[in-house]
């Protein structure tokens, strides 16, 4: 298994695009998805930036490093999100692959901490996150923000 950025030479910005919107998207965003991530290949931009987990050829995961995820919470980023491991892959680190990845990346990036917005009960907290506070949606519902330090 190896985690790519999708970037112009990688030759994933249509598969990957396609992949994150299937797994975070509905039918009417698709172009959402497509614009954020082809504005995000450029080299001289720190975030966004969007990652892949490979099985060989096979996309089996993705997360994303952005400025914001889509939440009140503006003052905080890094943002770690779309965290996706496929259904026939999990159980077996992947998910702590790629958030290890995130946390690397993060740093390499200068930053300390990275947060994340979820409304998953207990995941996060057994890979080691923190409770930071709430922040809430454009849909004005309340989401648990969480934090850890970069390695």
């Amino acid at each position: 298994m190896k985690i790519e950025l999708i970037t112009k030479e990688s030759n994933l910005l249509e598969k990957g695009t396609e992949y994150f919107w299937k797994q975070w998207g509905i039918e009417l965003n698709f172009n959402f998805y497509k614009d954020c991530i082809e504005n995000s290949i450029s080299d001289n931009k720190s975030l966004p930036k969007f990652y892949l987990m490979l099985d060989k050829d096979k996309i089996i995961g993705s997360y994303a490093l952005l400025t914001n995820d889509i939440i009140s919470r503006q003052d905080l980023m890094p943002w770690f999100a779309c965290l996706y491991v496929d259904e026939n892959y999990r159980n077996l680190g992947l998910a702590e692959k790629l958030i290890r990845h995130g946390l690397n990346e993060s740093q390499k990036k200068g930053f300390k901490t990275l947060y994340l917005s979820t409304d998953l009960k207990g995941f996060y907290e057994k890979k080691g996150w923190n409770y930071h506070s709430i922040g809430y949606g454009v849909d004005g519902n309340k989401i648990k923000i969480y934090f850890k330090e970069t390695i």
